[in-house]
């Protein structure tokens, strides 16, 4: 090949020489599986292949691009776990995008290992800094290099024909013979260099960008400075549309010196801005924090994960430090801890009474400590379920103040108390407590003195024993059982209530029975005493009005003198809903006890147990927050969508998946942003249309993992329900047309020689329920390089502030389902309109870069009154 077009730096870089000619490494995997390989850099200088040995048959190949980044010394679980074997100047591990496990890798000498360490990194800082141009010529040579089979450095036609193959072409043998003759200009029956550049050229112009240009072209071979400004106001909808915008556009994209003297744009130069991020469907100004980050944390959706140690199912999956660093660096900002009692006195998490495996509590807060701000520098709030002893709580507390340090919130901001949490923006740079907490936020606990009062209902919980797999009844956690036949008044019980917590009501209500003071013990350890009561007897309510300040007084300190139960979790929701009745039955009353220094940790986001949206107006703190399984989630709001929005409005909600998802799949979180849902918790390392959605929400505002919810959202007066959205004040219907015009270079599916894609593309909004459709375009028959549809859907959008757009490419079947084979998702107020190209993304969420679609979107709005963007 031409020099212009072999990878830049793999013959003269020193650096990676040593690369190309391949080193023999240990590829670790455990402490007691690891195995010599041979590791080599190909020449594309992109990919790196696995042999078994030198001369043997590569094993496996992957591309540098897939590579986020290089870790140096002992900074994995496994490299951590032969650290005495192996000195760690001869360990390094490459970290690579997406769900792909780590590659571990042991080197010879220390030296060999800094050269390896360098090269990758080299190589990814040139993949990072290449222009347009050199990505296409690198994409050139990687095909001309396939197709070589002889390796002789010029391609015969047979070689062409497999080529074509490879690029999911179907083509005439006639045809292709035609182009091939055309580029062969030496007339030697083999294509080289620059001969197979034009070939290449060949296959891939464009004739629908043509199209376009030739419409808005006065002479049919340049767009003149108004030419291009009346494509830019008339299509692309560009409000700076002018001769200044225009000519930016031209001196930034338009590769012709001649050209830009005219000043001209060139076919060449047009298709250049309609690929780059200016030509996107994503508005580039929305990529970047764009929005409000003063106003409280419940308004704002935020990214969240559920059991985010695991990398697999719930049942027999590996635990791992590598979940947290996966969420943290994609921008989750609210990952779970379950802690239990470890042993040596140090507490693990894992998926408790599961053959999941165990890890330590201590890497993990190290873990978070260096990662939790490389992404955004927003708060990373910690949803701990606690399931420790009381001695071991003292730990989770110790390991959380010495670990995190300043990061770790101690005390409530430095600014004036309200009914409103702190902003994000107040928050930066600080990793927040979710979790019981004994006593109030405002001022700090008492723990002294006598107690002469019960506390409010807050404090109190129910278990139920089929809560399997989430509560250890050690000895060092279950108090002494206690059952008062005095214990009477009240009773509050929901059928579907099952080892729920309940919520707490801070406004006078008190327990009149003197035997329950005599409960209250005050230990030397600061621990205070939680009461699992199955039949939440005994209550006796004052009314709300109640100010008289020594009863306040005594209802606080016998508050701080107790805890709350350690996990809010309903884990058996799912499983035995239609069972509650049976289960409450079931119940023992037993007494759990939280330890002060890891109550003290707990400062907005305080766990109480949910028990009726008018309860939680009268009553509920603004630090509070509730946890729910998405069946009881659902079940809201299909019956009080309105009171949830109303209620998400003030107070934290956290969403999460049902008990029977073993396999750590996802529910919708579509139906919990709705109303207003903040922390809808996934399980991140399932791939899947859930994920997508949740990457496309939280892919703008600079990935930073905080959403501002739309002002629908947020403010008392809208009085928004989902599932009657006409209902609301500022409603507005847009109807979005899409064309979808041709596809481009997707990914071929199989390796079985002649196999070629026919690709459909199906379009989906996701929103309110009025908003849910799917429309798909027709298949086309083997092409999978260059497709062209010319094909329209259109939806007509109620809220289209709360609708996420999804594009699905699949490999059409007739006898079976469609084969996945790209996606993108982006909110609907972040799309451009205009002529677009659409980046398709793996199941993985990696590019798959150059496969795109190229669409013409049209947005119009429909009815009266004001549609505001979120």
């Amino acid at each position: 090949m031409a020099s212009g077009i072999i990878f830049p730096c793999t013959h003269s870089d020193a650096y990676l020489q040593p690369l190309m000619v391949g080193s023999v490494m240990r590829k670790v995997k455990s402490r007691s599986r690891n195995k010599q390989r041979y590791f080599k850099l190909q020449e594309d200088g992109m990919s790196i292949c696995e042999l078994y040995k030198e001369d043997g048959k590569a094993q496996s190949t992957f591309s540098v691009g897939d590579v986020e980044s290089v870790r140096e010394g002992h900074q994995s679980e496994v490299l951590q776990s032969i650290a005495d074997e192996f000195p760690a100047d001869r360990c390094f591990t490459l970290v690579f995008r997406g769900r792909r496990g780590n590659l571990d890798l042991v080197a010879e000498t220390a030296e060999e290992a800094q050269t390896w360490i360098k090269g990758v990194q080299k190589l990814m800082e040139h993949l990072e800094s290449m222009t347009p141009k050199e990505r296409m010529d690198q994409w050139i040579w990687d095909w001309f290099r396939k197709a070589d089979k002889n390796k002789d450095g010029r391609m015969n036609f047979k070689e062409v024909r497999d080529l074509l193959k490879m690029m999911n072409i179907d083509m005439n043998e006639h045809h292709a013979l035609h182009l091939f003759r055309l580029a062969d200009r030496s007339k030697s029956e083999t294509l080289e260099d620059e001969e197979f550049v034009v070939f290449y050229k060949t296959l891939t112009k464009r004739e629908d960008v043509l199209r376009v240009f030739k419409e808005y072209s006065g002479d049919g071979h340049k767009l003149s400075l108004i030419d291009l400004e009346d494509f830019l106001r008339d299509e692309q909808q560009n409000s700076e549309s002018s001769q200044k915008h225009a000519l930016e556009v031209i001196n930034r994209y338009e590769p012709s010196e001649a050209a830009k003297r005219v000043p001209a744009m060139s076919i060449d130069g047009f298709l250049m801005y309609l690929s780059s991020a200016e030509g996107s469907i994503f508005n580039p100004h929305l990529q970047g924090i764009y929005q409000d980050m003063s106003q409280p944390l419940s308004h704002y959706f935020i990214s969240s994960s559920h059991n985010t140690y695991l990398l697999e199912d719930q049942l027999i999956g590996q635990s791992s430090v590598e979940g947290y660093i996966r969420a943290l660096k994609r921008g989750c900002r609210c990952v779970e801890l379950d802690c239990w009692d470890g042993p040596n006195g140090e507490p693990i998490i894992y998926h408790g009474h599961t053959f999941t495996s165990k890890i330590l509590f201590k890497d993990v807060v190290i873990a978070l400590e260096k990662y939790a701000f490389r992404a955004s520098e927003y708060p990373v709030i910690l949803s701990m379920e606690n399931h420790c002893g009381v001695e071991q709580q003292g730990v989770l507390a110790q390991h959380l103040h010495h670990i995190l340090g300043d990061k770790l919130l101690k005390n409530p901001l430095d600014i004036k108390m309200s009914d409103r949490l702190p902003s994000p923006q107040d928050l930066m740079g600080k990793i927040l407590i979710k979790g019981k907490k004994i006593g109030r936020v405002e001022k700090s606990p008492s723990r002294t003195g006598r107690v002469e009062k019960s506390p409010s209902r807050a404090d109190r919980v129910e278990k139920s024993p089929s809560r399997v797999g989430r509560v250890e009844k050690s000895p060092s956690r279950v108090g002494r059982v206690e059952k008062s036949p005095s214990r009477t008044g009240r009773v509050e019980k929901s059928p579907s209530r099952v080892g729920r917590v309940e919520s707490p009501s801070r406004a006078g209500r008190v327990e009149k029975s003197p035997s329950r003071a005599d409960r209250v013990e005050k230990s030397p350890s600061r621990v205070g005493r939680v009461e699992e009561s199955p039949s939440r007897a005994g209550r006796v309510e004052e009314s709300p009005s109640r100010t008289g300040r020594v009863e306040e007084s005594l209802s606080r300190a016998a508050e701080e003198s107790l805890a709350a139960e350690v996990s809010d979790e309903e884990k058996d929701d799912d499983i035995d809903e239609e069972n509650s009745h049976h289960a409450d039955n079931s119940k023992q009353t037993s007494k759990r006890r939280l330890s002060r220094h890891l109550s003290d940790c707990v400062v907005y986001c305080k766990s109480v147990q949910f028990t009726s949206f008018e309860h939680s107006r009268l009553n509920s703190k603004f630090y509070e927050m509730s946890s729910f399984t998405e069946s009881k989630a659902r079940k809201f709001i299909h019956t009080a969508g309105a009171d949830f929005v109303h209620h998400n409005i003030k107070q934290l909600t956290r969403v999460y998946p049902g008990g029977l998802r073993t396999d750590s799949s996802n529910f919708h979180p579509q139906d919990m942003w709705n109303v207003g849902c903040q922390l809808v918790a996934l399980n991140f390392q399932t791939a899947g249309e859930e994920m997508d959605l949740n990457d496309g929400l939280f892919s703008q505002n600079g990935h930073c993992g905080y959403i501002l919810k739309p002002k629908i959202l947020r403010c008392y007066e809208t009085k928004f329900d989902p599932e009657s959205p006409q209902d609301h004040e500022e409603y507005q219907t847009v109807r979005l047309a899409i064309q979808v015009i041709s596809g481009q270079q997707f990914p071929k599916l199989s390796k079985k020689e002649g196999s070629i894609v026919d690709p459909l593309v199906r379009v989906e909004i996701h929103g309110v329920p009025l908003d849910q459709a799917k429309q798909e375009t027709r298949h086309i028959d083997n092409n999978g390089f260059n497709p062209l549809w010319y094909d329209t859907v259109q939806f007509l959008l109620h809220v289209p502030e709360l609708a996420l757009v999804r594009f699905v490419v699949e490999d059409h079947d007739h006898t079976s389902k469609n084969d996945f084979i790209g996606q993108y998702t982006l909110p609907f107020t972040c799309i451009q309109p205009g002529y677009r190209h659409v980046p398709l993304l793996s199941k993985d969420g990696t590019s798959l870069s150059p496969s795109s679609l190229f669409v013409h979107v049209r947005i119009t709005k429909l009815t009266g009154g004001r549609y505001n963007s979120p």
